[in-house]
């Protein structure tokens, strides 16, 4: 299993570097909801012919100029979720950051958000079962 997170890990980190990053919303943000807020309008889960829906849970932080700051980590998947899945929705995460990134951050909110890590949940599912998380 060590191997398949590291294959994740390495197709994360080439549409961090690769890919080319389409226009974003470029209302400044400036609450931690505007954070959310911006990068949830990037999100664009993959066609249910690619990959079931399910949820998954990323928690990264930016720099003051709202560039993504170290490695962003997948931190929870929906459980039923198959390999393909994951790699399909890992993926749809690190493009919808490449193309919420930089961030427009106001000068104050720069300064309040630089360096800290944020939660953000990517829900495909209409309603999420009761059952055990996996955790990734």
């Amino acid at each position: 299993m060590a191997r398949r997170g590291g294959k994740f890990l390495l197709v994360a980190a080439m549409l961090l570097l690769g890919v080319p990053r389409a226009a974003a919303e470029d209302a400044p943000v400036n609450t931690i909801q505007d954070i959310f807020r911006h990068l949830r309008t990037c999100w664009r889960p993959p066609s249910p012919a690619k990959a079931r829906p399910l949820d998954i849970t990323v928690v990264v932080s930016f720099n003051r100029a709202g560039n993504i700051l170290g490695h962003p980590r997948i931190t929870y998947e929906s459980a039923e979720a198959s390999d393909n899945d994951r790699l399909q929705y890992r993926i749809a995460v690190m493009e919808a950051l490449q193309r919420c990134t930089p961030v427009p951050f106001t000068d104050a909110m720069a300064g309040a958000a630089a360096g800290r890590p944020f939660a953000i949940q990517f829900r495909s599912r209409k309603t999420s079962p009761p059952t055990q998380e996996r955790r990734a």
